[in-house]
């Protein structure tokens, strides 16, 4: 029983890490010390996962959005951006 707990929490944080309304999604840089020597890193987009109300179809839709995304939904509404999501492939259905 033990062993089967350590694999779910090692597998616990597999999801994509992307916005799936913006589009936003990990990047790669370098972390620079003070004697300039660069090693690898990543910026991890900031994610959320939220639950909106979509008062067209009157159900809940979960998302794992950025706060831009959010800012985004705020602006536009929820089913415009949705819309806009599946036209440019960020998201396949809602």
């Amino acid at each position: 029983m033990r062993l089967v707990r350590r694999i779910d929490l090692k597998f616990k944080g597999k999801m994509s890490k992307i916005c799936l309304i913006t589009g936003k999604k990990m990047m790669v840089g370098n972390n620079v010390s003070h004697s300039k020597r660069r090693t690898k890193r990543t910026f991890q987009p900031n994610l959320f996962d939220k639950k909106f109300y979509l008062s067209e179809e009157d159900r809940y839709v979960n998302l794992r959005v950025s706060a831009q995304g959010i800012r985004t939904i705020n602006k536009n509404g929820l089913k415009a951006t949705l819309d806009k999501a599946v036209k440019k492939g960020f998201l396949k259905s809602y």
